[in-house]
């Protein structure tokens, strides 16, 4: 077919020619805008990733600083001015580690929540995670402490730094991008041995906890994960 030929035809086909050529860039634009939005997504998946990492770290933080707060009064309780100094500051402390455990439910929601407590509040159903079962065993040794007598103010302090060094081990591996799966429930994605690790330090330091205050319960939340993962 020779230019004329082609001239010919191409004046004769120009609506076809025109909506063939149409149709193709159509296609190549549809296949960048659709590369471009997963690149948007994917800056804004990171985005939150990056926010969540921020806000949980902010409340490991407060945590931590807490809990070593905690030890050091325990060693130092029979040091208070009087009982009426003694109670204030421990019910401070108190308070501060009871909020940073519900604060915590925000990072970390209790484990497998259709299968305990359904008459409770949504964020309570469920077994408490094991970071935040090491504030509440410290904020039970805290409850039993007493300014002279019980255990040793040593041991408390002892106690409590163990409970510090389960939260920060916790807070790595949530933090850790090794262990990242997904931005939700990435927590409760952990690797099963290594939870299995930490619930048996949790049942550990529960049972240590029921020896040093005979009579009293704090729930079986770990052991009852424990059973369920083996």
């Amino acid at each position: 077919m020779d230019t004329t030929n082609l001239l010919t035809f191409g004046q004769t086909h120009a609506d076809v020619i025109i909506a063939v050529v149409s149709a193709f860039v159509a296609i190549i634009s549809a296949l960048i805008a659709r590369g471009e939005t997963r690149r948007q997504r994917k800056l804004q998946t990171e985005r939150l990733r990056q926010s969540i990492d921020a806000a949980s770290l902010d409340w490991g933080n407060a945590a931590i600083d807490i809990l070593a707060r905690a030890a050091m009064f325990a060693r130092t309780r029979n040091m208070q001015a009087n009982d009426g100094a003694f109670l204030a500051n421990k019910a401070n402390l108190m308070v501060a580690i009871s909020t940073l455990v519900d604060r915590g439910r925000m990072f970390f929601p209790n484990l497998d929540p259709e299968k305990k407590g359904a008459e409770k509040e949504g964020a309570y159903r469920g077994h408490r995670p094991p970071i935040l079962d090491a504030l509440m065993w410290a904020y039970h040794e805290l409850d039993a402490m007493t300014r002279e007598g019980g255990p040793s103010s040593e041991d408390s302090g002892l106690y409590i730094d163990e409970c510090r060094r389960l939260l920060v081990s916790e807070l790595q591996a949530h933090l850790d991008p090794r262990r990242m799966d997904e931005i939700v429930g990435r927590y409760d994605d952990q690797e099963s041995e290594a939870r299995r690790g930490a619930i048996a330090q949790t049942e550990a330091l529960k049972s240590k906890l029921e020896s040093r205050r005979p009579g009293q319960k704090f729930g079986a939340a770990a052991a009852a994960q424990s059973q369920r993962l083996q």
